[in-house]
């Protein structure tokens, strides 16, 4: 009886160890992700529409528990007092952890002194946008709408009108999923996943190797 009692002991001390073991995280640390969903257009409801589609592709994967933010910026947030709101600001301090466990950043000086990568930068399901990266099936899709900065901050005159707009005569920023532009070139901005360069118009996303995503944060 008391070999038995023993044995049980040590069998229920080392199923306590595993779950306290640093390669078997929580459901709870995914806190990234790119949308896996697509907008033709630069209209996305503005930030209250980007955050709903965040919200409901995190709750499509059982993570809809947590306070999902899109990383956009805008020049007037009727929830500001019509001042600007930067992306920086919306996505709380982090650490961040995307669909597949491997760290973005741990915090927000961090996200932003990096570059974007493939493997990182993935949807809700985990797998990887469409980009220049070796093996990337086709279309490009990696040109991610975020009309901010490299350090996160609002580009004016580059949101599609605060993410409402459709129009062919205005543009938005867009950032590198994978870091890479054409011939898989890492030089200047094309290595940012913020910031890289402006998209053609609002009216159409693809062109210049777009689809409308948005990055994905849980504050």
């Amino acid at each position: 009886m008391r070999r038995t009692m023993f044995l049980l002991a040590v069998v229920i001390g080392a199923s306590c160890g595993d779950d306290d073991s640093p390669t078997s995280p929580s459901g709870s640390s995914f806190s990234f992700f790119v949308s896996s969903t697509t907008s033709v257009t630069g209209n996305l409801g503005g930030l209250a529409g980007a955050d709903a589609t965040c919200q409901r592709l995190a709750a499509a994967v059982g993570q809809g528990g947590r306070t999902w933010r899109a990383y956009l910026s805008v020049e007037r947030d009727p929830a500001n007092g019509n001042q600007p709101t930067h992306a920086k600001d919306r996505i709380g301090t982090g650490p961040w952890l995307n669909a597949n466990r491997l760290v973005v950043a741990n915090t927000v000086a961090e996200l932003h002194s990096r570059t974007g990568d493939p493997s990182v930068f993935v949807d809700e399901r985990g797998q990887r946008i469409n980009g220049q990266w070796t093996g990337s099936p086709t279309p490009v899709e990696h040109d991610i709408l975020t009309g901010s900065n490299a350090d996160g901050t609002v580009v004016p005159g580059l949101t599609c009108s605060d993410w409402t707009s459709a129009s062919p005569t205005i543009a938005a920023q867009v950032g590198h999923s994978d870091g890479m532009g054409p011939n898989q070139s890492t030089a200047g901005a094309l290595s940012s996943w913020n910031s890289a360069h402006a998209s053609q118009n609002c009216a159409d996303t693809a062109p210049r190797g777009g689809a409308g995503r948005i990055y994905c944060f849980a504050r």
